[in-house]
């Protein structure tokens, strides 16, 4: 089991790498005009279509913890500049699922390809089994680290 020394060193490698992470999407944002949190809706809709799964405004709401009329303006806002568009649910035609553009699809391959790249460059020296044990601390991590994100600051009253 790692000493208290070791999982702390490993917290703020974690904090690093997130802000590395943080700074390459920041780069993408300011070269193609977005903000935070539209980058943030773009991966919820990319991350969506590759599980297969449609994803409706409602539900990208809830991916980016945003209101409902917030939402109806963002998409409108990646609709008018082609990185998003609306396509109805062939089975439920008042269903209306988001996609994102063959454009915008092309533009974070390019963004994002090298590092891509990079990364599995970075894993090849690991075993099936490393790995294995490399994803479930990132799950883990991601877990905990959703729950903070998400958990009411210190000292807030709900009933105010």
């Amino acid at each position: 089991m790692a000493d208290a020394g070791s999982r702390q060193e490993l917290a703020l490698l974690l904090r690093r790498l997130t802000v590395e992470l943080d700074a390459v999407g920041q780069r993408f944002a300011q070269v193609h005009g977005l903000n935070r949190t539209d980058v943030r809706a773009l991966v919820a809709i990319m991350d969506a279509a590759r599980r297969g799964e449609a994803l409706t405004a409602g539900r990208l709401g809830s991916a980016v913890e945003l209101s409902s009329a917030s939402v109806t303006a963002l998409v409108d806002r990646l609709e008018k500049v082609g990185h998003v568009r609306r396509v109805r649910d062939t089975g439920d035609r008042r269903r209306v699922a988001l996609e994102m553009s063959d454009s915008a699809m092309a533009a974070g391959a390019e963004h994002f390809g090298g590092l891509a790249r990079d990364l599995a460059a970075a894993m090849e020296d690991y075993t099936d089994e490393e790995l294995a044990v490399v994803r479930r601390f990132v799950l883990d991590m991601t877990a905990a680290t959703m729950r903070h994100s998400r958990a009411d600051p210190p000292g807030h009253d709900q009933g105010t």
